[in-house]
């Protein structure tokens, strides 16, 4: 079946020590997965273990997802880290325990150098997403960038974000649907956009968590329909996608960040094996 994603005339290709990942190749899928963001190091390690044991087993190139920050809660009082520079550290630890890559993400210009030095992709948000000082910072450092579409952007308004990037020489970039504003709480999918972002030319990645999101719905923070993460992941792969972005908590009703979104971490290899049967019969 031809569904209009075959391999891209460039891909994005990371190596590290321990391997080499490509997107835009059409041979696999790649999976961003983990916690939100760290709550405590031995969860995330743990989360870790269970997500490489099952990708392994099912042959899905995983690089281990954890923000060390959450800038953009809504409220003052909501969790946000146990500290940036600690957080940093705890996953560069956890990251040598499993011997994999990571991605996660920025907020300002003032932490890209550090978060370049411990990341292997690093990501940037999609409220960010038009903050040229910020891009342009992320582009120098040379690393592959994972790039939210805002929720405020149509798909190919990513052409002119991408072009920053690239102007300060780095197109190794990866584009992220996480779903479209569609009234107050509420955010829509367009799955045909999956195509227009990638006509662009730069692999494409659905992040099927954020987009079941609840914008701000409890007045004090976002809630979200975590029963729609798997729905959603399938029609992105039904579609074609290079990479599949999702978090995953070992209990999402005690997440202190984002849980009515996460996908519980006991669902994770009946949901990944679905989407590796629905790639290996399309494509």
């Amino acid at each position: 079946m031809n569904t209009g994603f075959g391999p891209l005339k460039k891909t994005v290709t990371l190596k590290t020590p321990h391997e080499t990942i490509t997107w835009g190749d059409g041979k696999n899928f790649v999976l961003f997965a983990g916690p939100d963001i760290i709550e405590d190091e031995g969860m995330v390690l743990e989360t870790g273990k269970e997500i490489q044991r099952v990708t392994r087993a099912l042959g899905i190139p995983w690089i281990l997802k954890c923000s060390f920050d959450k800038a953009n809660r809504q409220s003052a009082a909501s969790f946000r880290g146990p500290g940036a520079n600690s957080a940093l550290k705890s996953l560069e630890k956890i990251k040598g325990e499993l011997n994999c890559a990571l991605i996660t993400d920025v907020h300002e210009t003032i932490q890209v150098k550090e978060t370049a030095e411990v990341a292997d992709v690093i990501q940037i948000p999609a409220f960010l997403s038009r903050q040229t000082d910020l891009m342009v910072e992320t582009a120098k450092t040379g690393k592959v960038i994972h790039i939210k579409k805002g929720q405020f952007l149509a798909p190919w308004d990513m052409k002119a974000i991408a072009q920053k990037a690239v102007n300060a020489g780095n197109d190794k970039l990866l584009l992220c649907e996480r779903g479209t504003t569609f009234g107050y709480n509420r955010l829509i999918n367009d799955m045909t956009g999956l195509i227009e972002m990638r006509n662009l030319g730069f692999p494409v990645i659905m992040d099927c968590t954020h987009s079941t999101q609840l914008p701000g719905a409890t007045g004090e923070s976002s809630g979200g329909r975590g029963e729609m993460v798997w729905p959603l992941a399938r029609a992105a792969m039904a579609v074609g996608v290079d990479g599949i972005f999702l978090e995953t908590h070992p209990n999402p009703a005690a997440a202190l960040c984002d849980g009515p979104t996460s996908l519980p971490l006991k669902n994770l290899e009946a949901v990944l094996t679905n989407l590796k049967k629905i790639w290996t019969t399309h494509f």
